[in-house]
């Protein structure tokens, strides 16, 4: 039997960017690249979270040169989780993916996702070679254990930034997390709507520039504060 051809759909691809002048332009011509085989309906949306290096900059004149690209700015940085909630805004398209602009997964990758899409509503892809330290391994591991406990899932990576969601759940839930809990939240919400999560391991690779910001400890004990509140949010139902 031949092989059948790789799923089309109505696609939003989207990532956020905070001060990555060295990697949005390489990250947006990966994701023009890729997106053709996956969509004949698609857009990719950069996010620039209030950056104060060129990012912006790069990313208008992306958007100015490229049709199927926009450029979405907040005035401010709102940290990841408010970048995130301003992608999932934007996104026009039935579906909505997104990934980190820094370059550490590949754009080609994403049909593996949509395989899952006739037995799921959601997939979050998990890091099969996470290319960092040991500690920040162990750390990741930590912290998607306890989001588990306190939220009822299930998940092996919940912040591993290659997801799939359908665009209507965004009209369907509320996101208060302007930090690094935002995905927790929106998977912990998507389940107790009855919205079925797949999962599926993806390459990882080392960041070509700039530096990470996400694992200091003001992110991390934010996190954990925000945490406390969105379980008991859930429990309230709101």
């Amino acid at each position: 039997m031949d092989a059948q051809p790789p799923r089309k759909l109505s696609l939003s691809i989207f990532f956020p960017c905070y001060n990555e002048e060295d990697n949005v332009e390489a990250t947006a011509r990966a994701a023009l690249d890729a997106a053709p085989r996956i969509s004949d309906d698609y857009e990719i949306i950069i996010v620039d979270d209030g950056s104060h290096d060129r990012t912006g900059e790069i990313a208008d004149r992306l958007a100015g040169q490229w049709p199927r690209v926009r450029a979405v700015h907040n005035p401010s940085n709102r940290g990841y989780g408010g970048a995130l909630q301003a992608g999932f805004r934007a996104a026009t398209k039935e579906w909505v993916f997104y990934t980190d602009g820094d370059g550490q997964f590949d754009f080609n990758e994403i049909p593996r996702l949509l395989d899952l899409l006739d037995r799921f509503d959601i997939v979050s892809a998990y890091r099969l070679n996470r290319q960092e330290s040991a500690i920040r391994r162990f750390n990741g591991w930590a912290w998607s254990q306890f989001c588990n406990l306190m939220l009822g899932l299930s998940l092996r990576d919940i912040d591993c930034a290659f997801k799939i969601y359908p665009r209507r759940l965004f009209d369907e839930i509320p996101m208060h997390s302007e930090g690094a809990l935002i995905d927790a939240e929106i998977l912990a919400r998507a389940s107790r709507l009855g919205y079925r999560i797949g999962q599926i391991g993806v390459h990882h690779y080392p960041r070509r520039a700039g530096r990470q910001s996400g694992a200091s400890l003001k992110v991390v004990a934010r996190a954990f504060i925000e945490l406390v509140k969105l379980r008991g949010r859930i429990l309230k139902g709101e």
